[in-house]
């Protein structure tokens, strides 16, 4: 009873009101609030404080940065009431008119900045991707290896421009993308904000060290993420961590190549994984292969391992291979 008395407190206040419907559309900085507010930012962060600390927002740090989000409603007590608050603004309402008018500003200025830095390195991307199968190609394969319902939740690990979130957060209930680069992330948010998906969230951190409780998601996906890895054990090993019991750790990656080439233009670690390096990985971190999948490029062959992370009665998982790959996954 007295939490809610808090929270209802915490909401029941025109500036706080106003953040929380904005920040229901988009995370967003201080700075950023500001210019939608038309308030000063010492005023704005008390605001936010007293919403952080009722529980109706979330604050997390990206380097010299601070976000804002509404409150996770599977994971913290007070996203189902900003919800139910937020379901009796009129959309018409003409302050709520003017504010969403200002957070467009905002992300247009942020898909600026996203499109320039597109504009400078699309070379380099597009010069890697000719060398393997089309992307859509893997994503549609990707989706048809894993069951997604609204009650789901994935984690992508070095999310990137946060594509994968955008293919399965429309079927799914949370995702959360992790990436070490700010740059990434800046991108990441303007397409999520662009594709609407407001449960999906992307966050500042190492993929050896994740910011996020253990068993938290159903799904873990690591897309064309471990040749990056000085340590891929380590990185499986906080995958595992952070996955249900149950859950499954999709990988994408390449096969065994000899394109040296890529260390010094892409910083690959990794020329390509076999089917055995995969289960041997895998088995480190107590998870089991259960299915390969081979999508032939030229030059390069993009893999997709399925490790499952055993239930609290354990479980013996067979492995399922495309035709292609059958006779490699148990080569020696």
């Amino acid at each position: 009873m007295q939490n809610l008395l808090i929270q209802l407190k915490a909401a029941a206040e025109e500036t706080r009101l106003r953040i929380l419907a904005i920040c229901a559309y988009s995370e967003l900085t201080v700075t950023e609030l500001t210019h939608v507010l038309g308030q000063s930012q010492p005023r704005v962060s008390r605001h936010l404080k007293l919403l952080c600390d009722a529980g109706l927002l979330h604050r997390f740090r990206e380097g010299t940065w601070v976000f804002y989000r509404r409150a996770d409603s599977a994971q913290m007590g007070g996203g189902g009431l900003v919800d139910s608050i937020l379901a009796r603004i009129p959309e018409n309402d003409p302050q709520f008119l003017r504010d969403m008018q200002r957070l467009a500003e905002v992300r247009q200025t942020r898909q600026t900045a996203a499109d320039a830095y597109f504009r400078e390195n699309a070379a380099e991307w597009d010069r890697l991707r000719s060398f393997h199968v089309d992307e859509a190609e893997v994503e549609d394969k990707m989706l048809s290896l894993v069951p997604r319902t609204r009650d789901q939740s994935i984690i992508d690990i070095g999310t990137g421009t946060g594509r994968i979130l955008e293919v399965f957060g429309r079927t799914m209930g949370r995702g959360v993308g992790i990436d070490l680069s700010h740059e990434m992330l800046s991108l990441a948010r303007t397409r999520l904000d662009g594709a609407g998906l407001r449960e999906c969230q992307v966050r500042h951190g190492d993929m050896y060290k994740l910011p996020v409780d253990d068993a938290d998601f159903d799904i873990a996906t690591l897309h064309l993420v471990l040749h990056y890895a000085d340590d891929p054990v380590t990185v499986i090993q906080e995958a595992e961590r952070v996955m249900a019991p149950g859950g499954r750790l999709v990988i994408v990656d390449f096969a065994p190549h000899e394109m040296e080439g890529l260390r010094d233009s892409h910083a690959h670690r990794r020329l390509g994984f076999s089917d055995i390096e995969i289960q041997d990985l895998l088995a480190a971190a107590d998870l089991e292969l259960s299915r390969i999948e081979s999508l032939p490029g030229e030059p390069l062959t993009v893999k997709i391992w399925i490790g499952e992370k055993r239930t609290a009665e354990g479980s013996d998982v067979a492995i399922a291979c495309s035709p292609a790959t059958e006779k490699e996954a148990y080569r020696s």
